[in-house]
């Protein structure tokens, strides 16, 4: 057995441990109080499982305008012959001579760039004469093959563009269409029409707050409508713009730029209080 000394020892011993392992859990009782406190402040029902939505969403849009730099237009190259070689031969020159009189033009030839190769045969048809009452199928005669290419040719001087579409059709295109006019690099101006847009959708969400009688505590939510913009587009310059290598235009076509139009559409939400 122990003595009393020895005894009273052993029971300070022990009774330390004891007594810091209370005090710990007294404050970790006290840490996960003060915690589910501050949760269930963030719903608005308890025991609901809501967030809490004391939100207001506003919509904002801001507007740029800007003259466009580039021109965008499609080229087209038809031949027919009774062999594929002849048809595919045909083509290739004059489209080769299209190529070489934009880059001779000052278009570089990475803005130029072939967007449809095809061949297809031709037929004909032919009605078979038509016998007591019955009309027998018709026959289809090969005739010979087509062969199309397509370039896209970009113009980085849209003054230039009158000029090089009279230019192309008077070198054997069959079909000059589609010109559009675009902003090479858009990006900054994208950026400022989003920042008019915030700031619309943050002046209607200040005077909405205003009159709810209510704070705008912070942004909580944010998306952007890009509808970028609408491209001005010209089009009718189909065959009647081909013409032989001989013909030559006197007066190139006085394309109009105008402006294009880039919006930022954003809808803001605001967290009140």
């Amino acid at each position: 057995m122990m003595d009393e000394p020895t005894a009273n020892k052993f029971i300070e011993a022990t009774h330390w441990p004891r007594t810091f392992g209370a005090a710990a859990l007294g404050m970790l009782a006290l840490f996960l109080f003060v915690l589910t406190i501050s949760t269930l402040k963030e719903w608005r029902f308890i025991g609901t499982g809501v967030p809490a939505t004391n939100t207001i969403s506003v919509s904002g849009e801001g507007e740029v305008f800007a003259v466009p730099d580039t021109a965008t237009f499609s080229v087209t190259v038809q031949e027919e012959a009774e062999e594929v070689a002849d048809a595919q031969e045909a083509a290739a020159k004059k489209s080769n001579d299209i190529k070489q009189y934009l880059m001779d033009s000052g278009i570089e030839e990475k803005d130029i760039k072939t967007t449809d190769y095809s061949i297809y045969p031709q037929y004909d048809y032919t009605q078979t004469v038509c016998r007591e009452g019955y009309c027998p199928p018709g026959n289809q005669v090969l005739r010979g093959y087509q062969t199309s290419e397509t370039i896209s040719v970009k113009v980085r001087d849209t003054k230039k563009a009158g000029e090089l579409l009279s230019g192309v059709g008077s070198r054997g295109a069959t079909n000059v269409s589609g010109i559009s006019f675009t902003i090479d690099d858009e990006d900054a101006l994208k950026a400022e029409a989003r920042g008019k847009a915030i700031e619309d959708a943050r002046a209607k969400a200040a005077e909405l707050a205003k009159q709810l009688n209510v704070r705008l505590v912070r942004i909580v939510g944010f998306y952007e409508n890009d509808y970028g913009y609408p491209v001005p587009m010209a089009y009718g310059m189909g065959g009647d713009v081909a013409m032989s290598r001989t013909e030559s235009v006197k007066i190139a076509p006085d394309i109009s730029v105008g402006e294009n139009k880039i919006t930022s559409n954003v809808n803001v939400t605001y967290e009140i209080k």
